[in-house]
């Protein structure tokens, strides 16, 4: 299965590259399914993987002039907030065995892996809808705050970078251009992973550095390859295939979870 898992890590970058989000979201099952990582421990070691091929990404939109690094702050700064409450504070405090329902356990890495599969669901409807660039009259920095401090919750509970929420709301209320929009994206989900994932290194969480660096070059090569087949692929037309999969995903999650366990 671990050779399985080194081939979807590409899927990473890959995604990451083409479309400027939805990376992410594949990390998290990837670890737990292929490589067996248990789920809290597997979203530390998503904020690190997708905190680099992300910051690979962010790089190549800066030297292209796409990244607007006063906007991102406007929102990475509250985002950081929530997310360290998150990892810190509350999910600490949940319990591994929440409660039984007919014999049927409720664990903590269920419900990680419950939230996550209706996240992915939630994103994949976005990918799946067709998306015009709308423009507003000015910037709305307190809304855009706001929707950071969501992101961080999460970004810290299910070590998802968030895109699918960050670049449409650096649209409708940064007054972004798409391709600023991705840019800025991947630099704000840069610096929440690992600051996310800095935080975990203080708590002592154990962490398998070959295997965690050995998925992050694997990714980062996805994120070159990605970014390579951007310039002759269009992205938009790919991301509602994208979002299909994401959804099928999902689904496949929690029948998993819930009847096949």
């Amino acid at each position: 299965m671990e050779i399985l898992g080194y081939l979807a890590s590409v899927l990473i970058g890959i995604t990451l590259g083409l479309i400027g989000g939805g990376g992410s979201i594949l990390t998290v099952p990837i670890l737990v399914y292929l490589f067996a990582i248990d789920a809290e421990n597997a979203t530390s070691y998503s904020l690190f993987i997708v905190g680099i091929t992300a910051m690979i990404g962010a790089y190549r939109h800066y030297v292209l002039g796409n990244l607007k690094i006063k906007t991102a702050f406007y929102f990475a700064l509250p985002s950081i907030a929530s997310l360290l409450i998150v990892r810190k504070i509350l999910l600490p405090r949940i319990p591994d065995l929440l409660f039984n329902i007919n014999g049927f356990a409720v664990t903590k890495n269920l419900l990680i892996m419950i939230v996550f599969a209706l996240l992915m669901m939630a994103a994949s409807v976005s990918m799946i809808r067709k998306t015009t660039e709308v423009k507003t009259a000015s910037e709305h920095f307190p809304q855009l705050a706001l929707i950071g401090f969501l992101v961080g919750f999460i970004t810290g509970f299910l070590g998802a970078g968030g895109g699918f929420l960050i670049i449409p709301a650096l649209l409708f209320f940064a007054n972004l251009p798409m391709k600023q929009a991705v840019g800025t994206s991947l630099f704000i989900i840069f610096i929440n992973s690992l600051i996310g994932f800095g935080g975990d290194l203080l708590s002592g969480i154990p962490i398998d550095y070959s295997l965690l660096l050995t998925i992050t070059a694997i990714a980062i090569i996805g994120m070159l390859i990605g970014t390579q087949l951007s310039k002759k692929i269009d992205g938009a037309k790919l991301k509602p295939a994208f979002g299909w999969f994401v959804l099928l995903m999902g689904i496949y999650i929690i029948g998993k979870e819930i009847f096949l366990k």
